[in-house]
């Protein structure tokens, strides 16, 4: 057998379990040079596990390591740290971003691997007085910028970036160590939902990449929960179920339902809508935004008029940074904003999130770890907190109100509730916030906000990172939280059958305003053409 013959990456029976729980069984498969492999799996089957062994990640090596061999051109390996797996060319782009804010794009994707110019001073100082080739830098984050085929600006600050290209600054660094290192470089590029952040027209230009990445040679695992992309650019699928490989096949041929249903174990229709009518005649105005506009980086928001009537599931789509995510950030409070917001008839003065939720409004928002959660917390104490400081609620009163304490079993109770609703995976609710996988940590995000009781709820990027099981439960666990509770929910979202399938309306942001409205029921074409700044070529019967 000829090296070329050779698996590039073997997994031979892989196990672990953190802390008795047993997240992955006898786990094998092996991986081609230049192989896309899409790997996929509800949230909890173990896929990120599976990836930090690869890694070498120090949470792995904490929680008493792992059965099972890892192989590596045919040869065994055990990696102590990332750093070892870097050194056999495997690069992982995680579902969280790691970048230093204040830096640009290029200084982080060279971080820590800069050219160095010697200067004058090094003959009487020595190395440590050699300083940064910028040029040099530049080349090499332009040329990795390059080949992602994206307009990305290599001299902006990642502070100022769109979310779309901190995604994109986050591999363009993987692929600087294939184009500035050894000549082999970077064999095996993981990327871990990889698209979740991306505009439909972004997610292209990253598949075409990944397809050009893979011509180079370069194998990669693909691991996302945007189903019709795992068909389109991978050579193989392996689906994940509760720790286990529960099917590998290749990818031509497959239809997204049969992809569904292995991975859930039932059938899942991810486009059905249940259509219904609101009646916006009889529903009054609970929310309206006046000339809105926000201070929030990487975001557009100029002059957002948008009314809001009680009752209905309004969706927010657009572009990537045209403004969608700053209208709920500067409406709740949290960028700097100006305009008007009038709430039940009353106006809200801006840029202090306590006036909206004292109003009656809460926030899921899209950054789910450094906003919408407590991660060294509980899952009890993340679900109870809000609601225990702005309405009281969860609190024993003693003597008129003069003593308060803590009421755990209704905390408890609780919180027990919306694990079984939502589904959330868990070893208990005592379990911190931070041991979940993101998609559970969503979900904590929702019961949070549902534990408020909202008149009405932002919900931001409500599904990204979530598998397509559990993204059909929060839509419905909204859906359904809207009709029985009578909440008014404003959704934003960037997939936008994701807002067709539960929202009444839905607005299109274009270059920060309000580009047109139009029912759910209208043609995705319909929208597209707004997305583009192109008006709709149909009356609507005032809806736009």
């Amino acid at each position: 057998m000829s090296v070329h013959d050779v698996p590039l990456l073997e997994m031979k029976h892989i196990s672990k379990d953190f802390f008795g729980n047993q997240v992955l069984n006898d786990i094998n498969f092996s991986l081609k040079r230049g192989e896309i492999l899409g790997l996929v799996g509800e949230n909890g089957a173990g896929k990120s596990t599976l990836m930090k062994i690869l890694f070498g990640m120090d949470e792995i090596h904490q929680t008493g390591g792992y059965g099972g061999d890892v192989l590596i051109e045919g040869t065994k390996v055990s990696f102590a740290s990332p750093s070892d797996a870097l050194a056999r060319g495997i690069g992982m782009v995680h579902q969280e971003f790691s970048l230093l804010p204040d830096f640009t794009a290029t200084e982080n994707i060279m971080l820590n691997r800069e050219p160095l110019t010697y200067t004058w001073l090094s003959e009487v100082f020595g190395p440590r007085m050699n300083v940064l080739n910028r040029k040099e830098m530049d080349a090499i984050a332009k040329a990795a910028i390059g080949r992602l085929n994206v307009k990305l600006d290599h001299q902006m600050l990642v502070s100022e970036m769109p979310v779309g290209h901190k995604q994109f600054t986050e591999i363009a660094r993987e692929l600087s160590k294939e184009a500035s290192e050894t000549s082999e470089g970077i064999k095996l590029l993981v990327l871990d939902e990889p698209t979740a952040v991306l505009s439909e027209q972004e997610a292209d230009s990253l598949l075409s990449s990944i397809k050009r990445l893979s011509e180079a040679g370069i194998a990669i695992i693909f691991i996302t929960h945007r189903l019709q992309e795992i068909i389109d650019v991978c050579d193989t699928i392996m689906v994940m179920r509760d720790g286990m490989i529960i099917k590998t096949v290749p990818a031509q041929g497959v239809a997204v339902t049969d992809i569904a249903h292995w991975m859930v174990g039932r059938q899942v229709d991810t486009s059905k809508r249940e259509v219904r009518t609101f009646d916006y005649g009889s529903s009054p105005v609970i929310l309206s935004l006046q000339n809105l506009w926000v201070n929030m980086p990487g975001e557009t928001v100029r002059d957002v008029t948008l009314d809001v009537h009680k009752g209905e599931i309004l969706g927010i789509g657009g572009m990537a940074g045209q403004g969608k995510l700053g209208i709920p950030n500067g409406a709740m409070g949290l960028f700097p904003a100006g305009g008007t917001v009038t709430f039940e008839g009353q106006q809200i003065m801006l840029n202090n999130p306590r006036n909206f939720l004292d109003a009656g409004m809460a926030f899921v928002s899209e950054d789910r770890r450094g906003v919408g959660l407590l991660l060294d917390e509980s899952l009890e104490w993340n679900v109870a907190f809000t609601a225990m400081q702005v309405q009281e609620k969860f609190l024993k009163k003693y003597l008129g109100g003069l003593i308060q304490w803590r009421d755990q079993q209704q905390i408890e109770e609780e919180t027990a509730s919306y694990v079984k609703q939502l589904e959330i995976r868990c070893v208990s609710t005592k379990q911190k916030a931070k041991e979940l996988s993101g998609g559970n940590q969503q979900k904590v995000c929702l019961a949070k906000a549902f534990a408020v009781n909202p008149k009405l709820l932002f919900v931001s990027e409500p599904t990204r990172g979530i598998d397509v099981g559990a993204k059909a439960l929060v839509l419905k666990a909204l859906r359904t939280y809207n009709e029985e509770s009578g909440t008014t929910i404003v959704m934003i979202s960037s997939e936008l059958e994701e807002l067709r399938s539960i929202c009444d309306r839905i607005a299109i942001i274009s270059d920060g305003k309000v580009f047109g409205t139009l029912p759910a029921t209208a043609p995705s074409a319909e929208f597209g053409l707004l997305m583009v700044g192109q008006a709709s070529t149909q009356d609507w019967g005032g809806a736009v």
